[in-house]
C-alpha cells in the first residue's frame, strides 16, 4: 500500500501538471488570449485584402472574418477549459487515493509527519479551488497559478519525504485529528487566497497601464477590484479556522507537556503567522489603508506559513522535531 500511495502521487502531480497545461493553452489560444487576438488581427487583415471596394463591404468582410476566428476560438477555449477542470478533478481523486493508501498502510490518519501535512494541504486546496470555481465561474484564471503552485509543493512534498509508520506516542491523541486538520483546511483556503491576492496585484497593475511580464498574466484575469474582494472573503473564511487550529495546537500542548505555549519555534511561528494574517484583515477594514497595501500582508502571511512549514522543520529543532521533516 505504501508503494501504491507512493506511485498515486506521482500521477497526482501528473495530472496537475496537465491541468496546468491546458489553463496555459486556453490561456494563449482561447478567444481572448493574446495570441488570439493576433491571429485575429492577421486573418482580419487577409480577409480585408484584395481589389479596392466600398466602405461598408470591406467593414462587413472584416466583420465576418472577425465573427468566425472569434467563434473558432471561443469554442477551442471552452474545450481546453473543461479539459483543465477535468484534468484538476482527476488529480484530486488521484491525491485523495494518495491519502486512503498512505493511511491504509500506516495504519493511522494519513497526517502525522511534514511530507502528509503537505499532502493533506494541497488536496484541501484544490478542493477549495474547485468551490471558488464553482461559486465564481468567471475566476478560471486561477487556475494556471493554483495548479502549479500545486505542482510545486507536491514537488517540494516529495524531497521531505517520510516513510510509512506508526505514530510516536507524543502524537498518538485524539488531538492529532482535530488540530491537524482544521490547520490543514485553513492552509488550502489560505493557498487559494494567496493565489487570488497574486492574480488581484498583477490585475491591477495591468489596468494602471503596467506593460509585460508579470503583469500581462492577468489580461485575461476579472477586475482588480472584483478580485480583491474574493481575496479578502477566502481570507475571511480560512483566518477562524487557522484561529481555532492554533487553540487547538495549544490545548493538546497543555495535555501532552503540561503548558499551552512554551515558545517552541513551531509554536512562534505560527503565532507570527496569525499576526501577520490578523494584520490583513484588520488593513482590509479599514478605509484609509489601500487594498493594495493589505493585499501584500496577505502574501507576507503566506510566505510566513511557507516558512513555519518547511524553514522551522528543517533548520530548527523543537517539541515539533518528532513530526519528521
Amino acid at each position: 500500500m505504501a508503494s501504491l500511495s507512493d506511485q498515486l502521487l506521482v500521477v497526482t502531480i501528473l495530472a496537475y501538471l496537465a491541468g496546468m497545461l491546458c489553463y496555459a493553452a486556453e490561456y494563449a489560444f482561447g478567444s481572448r488570449g493574446l495570441i488570439a487576438r493576433v491571429a485575429n488581427r492577421d486573418l482580419v487583415a487577409v480577409g480585408a485584402s484584395g481589389p479596392p471596394t466600398e466602405d461598408a463591404t470591406e467593414n462587413a468582410a472584416e466583420d465576418a472574418v472577425e465573427e468566425v476566428a472569434a467563434e473558432r476560438n471561443s469554442r477551442l477555449g471552452a474545450r481546453l477549459g473543461v479539459a483543465a477542470v477535468a484534468a484538476t478533478v482527476l488529480g484530486i481523486l488521484a491525491h485523495a487515493s494518495t491519502l486512503v493508501t498512505r493511511s491504509i498502510a500506516a495504519g493511522r490518519v494519513p497526517w502525522g509527519n511534514l511530507y502528509e501535512f503537505l499532502l493533506v494541504l494541497c488536496l484541501v486546496g484544490a478542493i477549495a479551488w474547485l468551490v471558488v470555481l464553482r461559486v465564481w465561474p468567471v475566476m478560471r484564471q486561477l487556475g494556471l497559478l493554483v495548479t502549479a503552485l500545486l505542482v510545486l509543493l507536491l514537488g517540494a512534498a516529495g524531497m521531505v519525504y517520510t516513510d510509512a509508520g506508526p505514530l510516536v506516542p507524543a502524537l498518538n491523541s485524539a488531538w492529532l485529528k482535530i488540530h491537524v486538520t482544521t490547520v490543514a483546511t485553513a492552509g488550502g483556503g489560505l493557498m487559494v487566497g494567496f493565489v487570488a491576492a497574486v492574480l488581484y496585484l498583477l490585475r491591477e497593475g495591468y489596468e494602471d497601464g503596467k506593460a509585460g511580464f508579470p503583469w500581462a498574466l492577468a489580461a485575461k484575469a476579472p477586475g482588480a477590484e472584483a478580485l480583491e474582494r474574493i481575496t479578502f472573503r477566502i481570507h475571511a473564511f480560512a483566518f477562524p479556522l487557522l484561529t481555532v487550529g492554533i487553540m487547538c495546537g495549544a490545548i493538546w500542548a497543555e495535555s501532552a507537556w503540561g503548558r499551552y505555549w512554551g515558545w517552541d519555534p513551531k509554536e512562534v511561528w505560527s503565532f507570527i503567522t496569525w499576526v501577520i494574517y490578523a494584520g490583513y484583515l484588520h488593513a482590509r477594514a479599514t478605509p484609509s489603508i489601500r487594498r493594495r497595501t493589505a493585499t501584500y500582508l496577505a502574501l507576507a502571511g503566506w510566505a510566513a506559513l511557507m516558512f513555519n512549514q518547511f524553514g522551522v522543520n528543517l533548520f530548527f529543532t523543537g517539541l515539533h522535531s518528532y513530526s519528521g521533516t
